[in-house]
């Protein structure tokens, strides 16, 4: 067991994908209705050294040596790793003792910081997050740290994008009611047309978010926000079945997860102590029995709660 390092996980995006967390749970620059890791417990733009570089590094020097290489490293986790003032020089690091590529997911909210966006530059794949390119939506949805704003937000985009020559894969998320409205919707498109981002990644729910009452888009909907788009990198990302295709898939898994809540109802922070897996990872596994059907969430006051489905 690592303690930094978690899978590989089964990613619809990156295949058998190794995450690399760089901030404890859950430090993080917004505090998202729809986040499946949970509410945000620090709320900041703050960049330190969260977790230690050599912490880290030892643990990706023994997974290189000790087991087949992922797909993917990807730095991920619970929080956002750019907060971490060591990321570039982890990724270096990865870079430098391995061939495997390297993506990064981030919200992108501190790309206005050129350290930041300096940092990345080695990796394969960037990507960032924009739910909204309208300051209304954007508090809505992204309930942002008090300072930021959509302005330097889609500027830091453009400004990436301008010295950073691998693959940008920009994800939207969105809540209908929230994000989903005219004004909105076309913002978006004219801050694609400015980030220019190799991949649009239109995406909704899979799970309950933080808050109640917000609901995933159906597929209907996503499909008219496409034609609405009109821009050939626009696809809707693919349903959380199909996980199951992903060699990373551990049926074992899947059951371990089944088992426990068949002894008691588990909230996402229950299953993460028990079962000694990082939240990441549970939230693939649970996103395909819900949509299975095999379990159900209730909220109730401690929180989301996930049961057998009588």
């Amino acid at each position: 067991m690592y303690k930094y390092l978690f899978g590989p996980v089964p990613s619809r995006r990156l295949g058998m994908s190794l995450g690399i967390d760089l901030v404890p749970h859950k430090v993080c620059s917004l505090n998202c209705v729809y986040c499946e890791c949970g509410r945000t417990t620090k709320l900041t733009t703050e960049r330190k050294e969260y977790i230690p570089y050599d912490g880290v590094t030892g643990e990706i020097a023994h997974y290189l040596k000790h087991n087949p290489s992922p797909d993917y490293f990807t730095f991920s986790g619970s929080g956002e790793p750019t907060l971490n003032s060591r990321i570039g020089d982890v990724l270096h690091f990865v870079k430098a003792n391995s061939k495997v590529p390297v993506a990064v997911l981030t919200n992108g909210t501190l790309f206005y910081d050129k350290n930041v966006r300096a940092e990345l530059l080695e990796a394969d794949v960037v990507l960032p997050s924009l739910d909204a390119a309208e300051e209304l939506a954007f508090r809505k949805v992204n309930r942002p740290w008090r300072k930021l704003d959509i302005p330097g937000y889609i500027k830091g985009l453009v400004d990436f994008r301008n010295e950073y020559k691998g693959q940008i894969w920009l994800e939207v998320l969105i809540i209908p009611g929230l994000n989903d409205t005219e004004e909105n919707l076309w913002a978006l498109k004219e801050a694609f047309l400015k980030i220019r981002p190799d991949e649009i990644q239109l995406n909704t729910l899979d799970r309950p978010g933080t808050v109640e009452n917000i609901r995933a888009s159906t597929r209907k909907e996503l499909q008219d926000i496409v034609n609405l788009w009109n821009l050939p990198q626009v696809k809707i990302i693919a349903a959380a079945p199909d996980r199951k295709k992903i060699v990373a898939y551990r049926d074992d898994m899947e059951s371990a997860i089944l088992e426990t809540i068949k002894r008691r109802p588990c909230t996402l922070e229950d299953l993460h102590k028990i079962l000694g897996l990082h939240i990441n990872e549970i939230n693939k596994y649970l996103d395909v029995l819900e949509d299975e059907k095999k379990i159900v969430s209730v909220r109730e006051k401690r929180g989301l709660f996930y049961k057998i489905k009588s």
